[in-house]
């Protein structure tokens, strides 16, 4: 493998690899930055947008391994953050190259250790283990692939010294057919190098700072800038898998529902690969007791009829919420060997009309939060226990909602979505489009091919009832109109559902150009908060000219995304100041009055930032993260969490059937 890289002093190489990693970038504007990577074949190895992405299930032909546990790592200390390619550590054992650690996955990486380098570190993170792959797999007929939830941010992974994927971008999975690869009766390699460097063409973006001054910094001193208010959290930060599936094997299946009065469709259109002529595949539809409902035989595309449907609905809408439906798909191949995958289904409909949100021709109205996946040590890394909990105080507060702010989460989260009955606005990872860069064609094509990956990997699922292309862009930006018309347009075109799409704006009505293409126009603002600081008595008139100038604009439904103020538990004044429980729970209070006037009219949703307290980059406006939520970071509840209990409550016994509080 070719290393290109540039001795210049002061610049770093290797920082940022992008897919076709053999771009250099020197800017100067007061500072300079470089970007440089090692140069590949685009086509043969990364994870293609054409292949499909379905979660990996076990079943009567199909098995899922998890690679999970310490893996032996080491960030790239070096001044250009090369070695690794440079020494091609990714041919030898991790240990062999320099000072190793153990490094749990899935976890970010930041903080794990009490080392501060290592919790801010930028650039190449190496991660390596070894693994046998089952005898019981060899000499059978069958694809063994390797599989990434997800790595943050550019990922290459090599097995057993061959470089096998890589993949741009992170909060998404990839995978590659390691069947060519796998050894047996001797141990497996995995190498994986992981890069969070962030740079304007990035989804999230940031810039590379260069510190010149020999009198103030260190020689090559350098920080990474980011335009986004969360800790840029990094490393392999979900499971890594080995599944195989016979040689003629479901890659793909789309599915879309319909309602008629009390009968159900689910539509289905399978991708079936490995064999170049059709196959026969049957499609079963199974209820929650696994009786059989309709079986279909076709070539992979067809429709399920199903009478006296149970239709999905969300959390404090029915009586039996969630309900989900097993769709059984067999496809049979060569020699009679049979790929069996069962997907969930729940068989609703979505409508956005000029005022309303319909689930089910019936008013919605999203009872929510602005969340992360983030907590103490293991940063955004998955866990469980946090994921079981967290539902259980989403629940407990009586919401029905939220929004993947600002980033597509976990797929075990999404799968507690669906099982659950709580309804998600998806969000991809474009949070921080604020410079005319930002919006340049190389950043649209990304953000295309970013917008294709999420819904490919969520398209079939009830939770999801819209897609959100960004969160807080600069829309007023002449650049934002076309861009956003196109990214728009884009997902309306890959998601054969129809969902509606939207963005998340803070721009003023009279300036923005993008709310023009969304479905529903979804507003953050912060009012007696990040302006007229402490004056609690603006909120009424703020919010309520802003809503209605945004319903006269353009006669769209709204939901309000994010409002709220910082809480540090346990601090208390009265009268309420600024950072105390007290005046988060007057913002709040404010803001309900001026929900209240609308909820019957236009305004379709309310969503508190944030759920729980999270981390950001240090800052004089920070105190070691955001404390916005309503929980702290370790989901203890502030007495705002109270408040907003008693209010979602209500609201969910005014709109649905009778509940009780969880």
């Amino acid at each position: 493998m070719k290393i290109r890289f540039n001795r210049r002093m002061f610049t770093m190489m290797s920082l940022f690899s992008a897919l076709n990693v053999a771009a250099v970038l020197v800017m100067r504007t007061g500072f300079h930055a470089a970007a440089h990577g090692v140069e590949a074949s685009r086509s043969s190895l990364t994870s293609s947008a054409s292949e499909g992405m379905l979660f990996p299930r076990e079943s009567e032909s199909r098995e899922v391994r998890e690679l999970g546990g310490m893996w032996k790592f080491r960030a790239d200390m070096s001044s250009n953050r090369n070695a690794g390619f440079e020494q091609q550590w990714w041919t030898k054992p991790l240990e062999q190259t320099g000072p190793v650690i153990d490094m749990p996955v899935p976890a970010s990486y930041n903080d794990i250790t009490q080392d501060r380098q290592l919790r801010d570190f930028v650039g190449w993170a190496w991660y390596q283990r070894s693994f046998y792959a089952p005898a019981s797999w060899k000499n059978v007929k069958q694809r063994t692939v390797l599989r990434f939830e997800s790595a943050h941010y550019n990922t290459i992974a090599w097995l057993n010294s061959k470089e096998i994927v890589r993949h741009d971008g992170g909060h998404l999975p990839f995978e590659a057919d390691a069947s060519s690869i796998l050894s047996y009766e001797v141990p497996n390699v995995l190498t994986v190098a992981v890069n969070n460097t962030l740079t304007p063409h990035t989804i999230p973006p940031g810039t590379i700072q260069y510190m010149d001054d020999p009198d103030r910094y260190p020689p090559g001193y350098f920080v990474q800038n980011l335009q986004m208010d969360f800790f840029n959290y990094a490393g392999i930060q979900r499971p890594v898998k080995l599944y195989t599936t016979p040689s003629v094997y479901l890659d793909d299946i789309t599915i879309s529902t319909d309602v008629q009065g009390t009968t159900g469709y689910v539509n289905f259109d399978c991708v079936i690969k490995g064999n170049s002529s059709a196959v026969p595949v049957t499609v079963e539809l199974l209820d929650k007791t696994e009786e059989l409902v309709a079986r279909v035989k076709s070539s992979g595309k067809g429709q399920v009829k199903v009478n006296d449907v149970t239709l999905w609905w969300p959390f404090t809408m029915s009586s039996d919420p969630a309900y989900l439906y097993t769709l059984k798909v067999t496809v049979m191949g060569s020699a009679g060997q049979s790929d069996v995958y069962r997907l969930p289904v729940g068989i609703r409909t979505v409508k956005v009309t000029s005022t309303q949100f319909l689930i089910n021709s019936k008013p919605f109205y999203f009872r929510g939060f602005g969340r992360h996946e983030d907590s103490d040590i293991r940063g955004k890394g998955l866990d469980y226990p946090l994921i079981a909990k967290d539902f259980n105080l989403i629940k407990w507060v009586g919401a029905n909602s939220f929004r993947t702010s600002h980033y597509p989460y976990a797929e075990e989260i999404m799968d507690m979505c669906d099982q659950q009955g709580i309804v998600v606005i998806d969000e991809c990872p474009a949070v921080g489009l604020k410079t005319k860069e930002n919006f340049s064609n190389k950043t649209l094509a990304h953000h295309k091919d970013v917008m294709t990956e999420l819904v490919r990997r969520d398209k079939n699922r009830p939770s999801v009832v819209m897609w959100s292309v960004a969160n807080e862009p600069a829309s007023q930006l002449p650049e934002a109109e076309y861009y956003f018309k196109t990214v728009i347009g884009h997902t309306k075109d890959v998601d054969p559902s129809g969902r509606p799409v939207t963005f998340v704006i803070n721009q003023s009505f009279d300036t923005d150009r993008g709310g023009q293409f969304a479905d529903v126009v979804c507003l953050n603002n912060y009012y007696s908060w990040y302006h007229d600081m402490g004056h609690l008595e603006v909120i009424k008139y703020q919010a309520k000219y802003n809503l209605e100038q945004w319903y006269l604009k353009h006669h769209k439904p709204i939901i309000q995304t994010e409002y709220g103020a910082d809480a540090v538990a346990g601090l208390h004044m009265d009268p309420p100041m600024m950072f105390s429980e007290e005046y988060q729970q007057e913002v709040m209070a404010n803001y309900f009055s001026v929900f209240d006037q609308f909820r019957q009219q236009y305004l379709i949703g309310e969503m508190i930032w944030n759920f729980a307290d999270f981390m950001t980059a240090q800052s004089t406006t920070r105190v070691a993260g955001n404390k916005k939520g309503i929980f702290t970071r370790q989901r203890q509840p502030k007495t705002a969490a109270f408040l907003l209990r008693d209010r979602y409550w209500r609201l969910a016994n005014q709109t649905g059937p009778r509940n009780t509080e969880l």
